[in-house]
């Protein structure tokens, strides 16, 4: 039995809007979605699935969770995701492999945008 990674589901009050962020930052188009849901990308694509599944209910405490999104230049990718809705939740980490700073999607998941030092 293989077991395969399809995906990632995150709870939203507006999965419309979280996808919309989610798709201007990643680059990946909606695929075929049951209605009041958001897929971003298909089943058996070579990157897993984002779904946005619709809740009643804000998120109220952290999620033990989250995405990491490595990007080429951090001011420019920091400056995207404020552009799109998002917010800088003022969290850095300096490490010696890179840097790695907290940010928000529109309804307050955080993910973290990660900045690799160059290997010689």
């Amino acid at each position: 039995m293989a077991n395969v990674w399809s995906g990632v589901t995150i709870d939203c009050v507006d999965p419309e809007r979280v996808a919309r962020f989610w798709s201007a930052l990643l680059g990946r188009e909606p695929g075929p979605s049951p209605e009041g849901w958001v897929y971003l990308g298909e089943r058996g694509d070579a990157q897993p699935r984002l779904v946005f599944q619709p809740v009643a209910e804000p998120r109220t405490e952290k999620v033990r969770i989250h995405l990491d999104i490595t990007v080429d230049d951090l001011p420019e990718a920091m400056s995207t995701v404020t552009r799109l809705g998002g917010e800088f939740t003022g969290e850095q980490h300096d490490h010696a492999e890179g840097t790695v700073v907290v940010m928000t999607d529109p309804e307050g998941h955080k993910f973290c945008l990660v900045s690799y030092t160059p290997t010689p």
